[in-house]
């Protein structure tokens, strides 16, 4: 009958008009389901009803995601014809650019409307990336509403476990974030993961970029503050003297826009910690220190961190040989409370790392090298014989013109 054939639009609320019967609402049926409904409803009107319905083309899907989301906004997914699925809970995570770090996915919000009526379901994605739970990554509807809530705390493992996620937030793109307190540069830096990780940078990657600590710094104290969509503040406490020692590497949090990392001031400190931290990746990769006396090169040198008193010596060019006193040197060093220490050190350039005999430099530190008593005595010389030395060179220019005679 193909007076009664033709397309038919479906409209938003599931209703559609047919010859004959009318309005009807098919909303919430599959294909099939529908087709058994009208051949029903068509029954009355033909002898054998039998009827095919086809779906020409389906009607795109309408999204809002919200809360802790990189991107949150609404959306439209556009349905393939013969597609077997509309999208799911992760696939909308993945529209807004994944989820960002301070996120809650063991409480995901959906809201949906059924027939007038607001139903609300809390999803678990924990248990979607743990234990394999698929029903937690349901098919959305056109119209639902997501809602991602800010995480009252999250561990390190669970943040590494939310980078490892499907719907983890794009780690490409730099992060801007401030570094403040101990270190050498402080201000706002936009970090990238060096070298490329595909995961967001870290503390000690933005403490790099920042110049790296000063030898005052306590490690064992560093905070990072975040605030959330909600404008709520977190604050992190990381310990990279723990991942030093211990190798606890969940302590080199990972790192998102807005943070502030704090470094604070150590209330004592340790020689040899401070050692142990010039060699560690966010240590300053130059330091300044001064070689002053009889070297070849005196005055500032920018060094190595981890560099040796006789390093030191051979970057200002070695001993002037004809001049220094080789067998020791003084060391002047500025400590981070403000107290100088001064020390006479005995110089073994063939001696490995040692305290004694070949410290490591640390910033500011000041390398005297003293005269030999030679130069001393030569020296002295020079001063005491300076006033005659004009008078005999007067006499010589008197006796080149003859003009003063000798016996």
């Amino acid at each position: 009958m193909p007076e009664y054939s033709g397309q038919y639009a479906l409209l938003v609320d599931g209703g559609i008009n047919l010859p004959l019967v009318g309005e009807v609402n098919l909303r919430g049926l599959s294909v099939e389901a529908a087709k058994t409904k009208l051949e029903a409803l068509y029954r009355p009107y033909l002898v054998r009803p039998f009827i095919s319905v086809t779906l020409i083309s389906p009607r795109p899907v309408n999204l809002v995601v919200s809360g802790e989301v990189t991107n949150p906004g609404a959306y439209t997914v556009n349905i393939v014809q013969n597609a077997t699925q509309f999208p799911t809970l992760t696939d909308a995570l993945n529209l807004a650019n994944g989820v960002t770090l301070s996120a809650d996915i063991r409480q995901v919000q959906l809201r949906r409307t059924h027939q007038n009526q607001e139903q609300i379901y809390t999803l678990n994605l924990w248990d979607l990336l743990n234990q394999g739970d698929a029903r937690q990554d349901i098919q959305l509807r056109d119209g639902d509403s997501l809602f991602i809530p800010t995480a009252v705390s999250m561990s390190p493992n669970e943040t590494r476990q939310l980078l490892n996620a499907s719907f983890a937030p794009d780690a490409s793109a730099p992060v801007q974030v401030a570094v403040v307190g101990q270190i050498n540069r402080p201000g706002a830096y936009s970090v990238v993961s060096n070298p490329p990780t595909g995961k967001p940078p870290t503390v000690t990657q933005a403490i790099q970029t920042a110049g790296g600590i000063k030898p005052s710094a306590d490690v064992r104290d560093i905070r990072v503050r975040r605030l959330t969509r909600a404008g709520t503040e977190e604050l992190f406490e990381v310990n990279l003297w723990a991942m030093l020692n211990d190798g606890d590497i969940d302590q080199d949090i990972s790192l998102r826009s807005g943070d502030t990392i704090i470094v604070p001031e150590a209330a004592t400190i340790n020689s040899e910690e401070i050692n142990a931290l010039t060699t560690t990746s966010f240590a300053p990769e130059q330091m300044r220190i001064a070689v002053v006396g009889e070297v070849v090169r005196p005055g500032p040198q920018v060094v190595p961190p981890n560099t040796t008193l006789s390093q030191g010596i051979l970057a200002a060019g070695g001993f002037n040989k004809s001049r220094a006193r080789q067998g020791s040197v003084e060391l002047v060093r500025l400590n981070p409370d403000g107290t100088v220490t001064n020390r006479r050190v005995q110089v073994s350039f063939g001696s490995p790392v040692d305290e004694q005999t070949n410290p490591l430099l640390r910033p500011n530190d000041v390398v005297v090298v003293d005269r030999s008593g030679l130069a001393s005595t030569t020296d002295t010389l020079e001063a005491v014989l300076s006033p005659f030395t004009g008078i005999f060179s007067f006499l010589n220019f008197f006796r080149i013109f003859g003009i003063l005679q000798t016996d």
